[in-house]
């Protein structure tokens, strides 16, 4: 278990971490491998991260597991993340449980295989009740497609009167997007080296703080996760006010 650093200050722990899990393929690749082993091998990053998480005081973590744009890989290679899918979380539902962890997800479910929508849906219910932390799965997500969602609901509902155009604030969008229960993010971490958003949160990201990290997903550590803490704490988050007027 990774141990929390002194110099954390666990009264300006982010409340809501974002995290785009990137660089499987290129570490499969390193290692002479298919791409699969990379995404088999990103599963301890993924468990490290949610259990340090945890005991850091986040209470919500977004992970971008697969996005809309994913299913134009290969269809090996999407079946073998959809098969990666179902085994981790069977596996993983006990560890949830101790740990009082919640499962939840957002994107378009719908178009997930059977198999990996029921078994989603089984951790889902089985860990609802749990409140250390909230981790929540993209799947099968993109920000446009959330926001064409958004705007496909809103313009049913000004059809049949429900709401007047006049009435469309940004508290309005958020009741119609994917991440209406959760609060925005305030860190955005992004592995790999690359430095780019993908598609993810647009809107939520909004006055986030960003940090991109050079390693590769299959490396990342709970000690990682506590670096990004502890640089995110040295900034000032200003949300278009002066540092006098913060300070």
């Amino acid at each position: 278990m990774t141990e929390l650093d002194n110099n954390i200050d666990k009264k300006n722990v982010p409340k809501h971490v974002a995290v785009i899990m990137d660089g499987n393929g290129r570490w499969a690749k390193k290692q002479g491998m298919k791409r699969i082993f990379g995404h088999k091998n990103g599963v301890k990053a993924v468990r490290e991260t949610i259990e340090t998480a945890a005991k850091l005081g986040i209470r919500y973590l977004t992970m971008y597991a697969f996005s809309t744009e994913n299913w134009n890989r290969p269809k090996l290679e999407v079946n073998a993340l959809m098969d990666l899918l179902v085994n981790t979380l069977q596996k993983e539902l006990p560890t949830l449980q101790k740990n009082n962890i919640r499962l939840e997800t957002i994107g378009n479910t719908e178009d997930l295989p059977t198999n990996c929508r029921k078994n989603l849906q089984d951790v889902i219910e089985k860990t609802k009740d749990n409140e250390q932390l909230t981790v929540v799965l993209a799947l099968s997500y993109s920000a446009r497609w959330e926001t064409a969602q958004v705007l496909k609901k809103l313009a049913l509902d000004i059809k049949e009167e429900n709401i007047h155009p006049d009435e469309i604030n940004e508290e309005t969008f958020r009741k119609y997007s994917n991440t209406k229960n959760y609060p925005d993010p305030e860190l955005l971490i992004r592995t790999s080296g690359e430095q780019r958003l993908s598609n993810f949160l647009l809107w939520q990201l909004a006055y986030s703080e960003f940090i991109f990290v050079e390693k590769l997903w299959p490396e990342f550590r709970g000690e990682d996760l506590i670096a990004c803490i502890e640089r995110y704490q040295n900034r000032e988050r200003r949300f278009g006010k002066t540092s006098e007027q913060i300070n």
